[in-house]
């Protein structure tokens, strides 16, 4: 039997949504809107990219959702939606990390260093992880204030995410690459969501929450 899963993503400012079956992409939807319009075209995307695939809500096995970290209300946002539609279809819910979806998108565009996969957090603050080229954690999830200096000790590296382009300027002579052009997007969760599937690795839908990472703290040099 065909697994068929949505998958939601609204961690950032970028409101997605994508299908897939057995674990390989039919189809998206996305908007990189600065004025945070989840709560306007989340469910309408999904009505879309139904119709448009020609799936039918039953036919899901199980929804994914960016479990965090990052925007506050739009992860409440896409968390509810999920829990709701999971719910209403009676099937279990899939909550994949903000950040390692980012570093999925990185190595499927053909990122082979370390990836720093980094969410906007406001000012100089960025909610961040570090990955081996294998995607391997080398650097845990933490909030921090970023200078000229941070994460030196994981160089080389390419920065990618929203949180990628504040510092364009103030890392430009260290021997780190910069990719604004990789964004959080419901189709970095495919692969790890399907694995968790076959793994029957679900969360309770009734209490599970979004991980909301608030505290920043500077980072040492």
């Amino acid at each position: 039997m065909d697994i068929y899963l949505l998958h939601i993503e609204t961690a950032t400012k970028v409101c997605s949504v994508a299908l897939s079956c057995n674990g390989k992409l039919i189809a998206s939807k996305e908007t990189d809107d600065s004025n945070y319009v989840h709560g306007e075209v989340l469910t309408l995307f999904i009505q879309d990219l139904m119709a448009e695939t020609k799936v039918s809500l039953q036919q899901l096995s199980a929804i994914s959702v960016a479990s965090g970290p990052g925007s506050y209300t739009g992860l409440r946002i896409g968390v509810s939606t999920a829990k709701g539609l999971c719910f209403a279809l009676g099937i279990p819910l899939i909550a994949v990390d903000s950040l390692i979806s980012l570093a999925y998108l990185a190595k499927k565009n053909g990122v082979s260093q370390a990836i720093c996969a980094m969410i906007d957090a406001r000012r100089m603050e960025v909610f961040s992880a570090i990955y081996d080229n294998n995607l391997q954690l080398i650097k845990p999830i933490s909030a921090d204030i970023l200078d000229e200096n941070t994460y030196g000790q994981f160089e080389p590296f390419t920065a990618i995410g929203d949180g990628a382009a504040k510092v364009g300027e103030i890392w430009s002579s260290r021997n780190i690459a910069i990719d604004t052009t990789i964004q959080s997007s419901a189709v970095g969760q495919i692969e790890l969501a399907f694995i968790k599937f076959n793994e029957q690795n679900f969360e309770n839908v009734a209490y599970f929450e979004p991980f909301y990472l608030k505290d920043f703290v500077s980072t040492k040099k």
